[in-house]
């Protein structure tokens, strides 16, 4: 059965970020900076993917869980709650990122525990809140498959879709690892990007965005987060994990470019600024 979890009214900021792909450094340094803004757990959203790529996997597992933010499930709690073979990223079988998915997963597949697996197993596939009269939804891929990738400069049919299966003014999803605020009509995609890898923007940053009531609307940040990524890239290279994603958290572009529209390789390598938008915000009704 789909787990839902419904956050209810929120009227203080709150933090959203994705992928923490078993980088411990950068999930400690997200978990530091939530804090130095004063939001507590309960307003800070990871959309999913705790553990991949990187080389600590049942540390960063661990963090999370202590941490006690809420967690949807991405494609891997699924597969590492459920014990199967592979990570159901949705790579096409045969490409690079299906071949470099093997080596990662075995190795992370290997350091989780049966307390880790059923945390994962019980993360919600979907998380609900409304925050200036707006209903927000957050998933993984889209509404209706969870490994689904969705990029700003991708087909939009998937974004409408899930706006409208969801029955919601804005979905937050994560699952592709590049942040962006997009429009459509007058609802709103966001993808806040992901911390465990750099955005293959040619930078090691990651990303991360904050969501703050304003009057009569909704302030948006999409911000940059640095952290030691020199070491983090290292600890993949002692453990013996594939050397194009330990690279890239140094030079910050990806090994392959498998799951890419071709309109979204264009801007490949170009530096992402911060992004800061007002989204109006819905007037309740008197009833409300």
């Amino acid at each position: 059965m789909t787990r839902f979890l419904d956050l209810g009214h929120i009227d203080a900021p709150l933090l959203v970020f994705g992928g923490p792909y078993s980088n411990l450094r950068a999930t400690t340094a997200i978990k530091a900076e939530a804090e130095a803004r004063g939001i507590p757990p309960e307003r800070v959203i990871c959309t999913g993917d705790v553990v991949a790529y990187a080389a600590e996997p049942a540390a960063t597992t661990a963090l999370m869980m202590d941490w006690g933010c809420v967690t949807v499930m991405g494609n891997c709690e699924e597969s590492f709650g459920a014990g199967a073979d592979d990570c159901g990223c949705g790579f096409d079988e045969g490409t690079a990122c299906d071949v470099l998915s093997r080596q990662w997963y075995a190795y992370a597949d290997a350091a989780m525990t049966p307390e880790m697996r059923a945390w994962m197993q019980a993360t919600s596939r979907r998380v609900d809140f409304q925050m200036g009269g707006r209903r927000f939804a957050v998933v993984h891929g889209s509404a209706e498959t969870i490994n689904e990738f969705v990029f700003e400069r991708g087909d939009d049919a998937p974004k409408r879709a899930s706006l409208e299966t969801l029955g919601v003014d804005a979905v937050i999803g994560g699952h592709s690892g590049v942040p962006y605020a997009q429009t459509i009509g007058e609802r709103l995609w966001l993808n806040a990007g992901v911390v465990g890898m750099p955005a293959n923007d040619g930078t090691p940053r990651v990303w991360f965005a904050v969501l703050t009531p304003e009057t009569d609307a909704i302030g948006i940040e999409i911000l940059p987060l640095s952290y030691d990524h020199a070491a983090a890239a290292q600890a993949m290279r002692d453990r013996g994990l594939p050397e194009g994603y330990a690279r890239c958290l140094e030079t910050g572009l990806w090994p392959n470019m498998d799951v890419m529209p071709e309109a979204e390789k264009n801007k490949v390598g170009q530096e992402i600024a911060p992004i800061r938008m007002v989204w109006p915000a819905l007037r309740a009704t008197a009833a409300e």
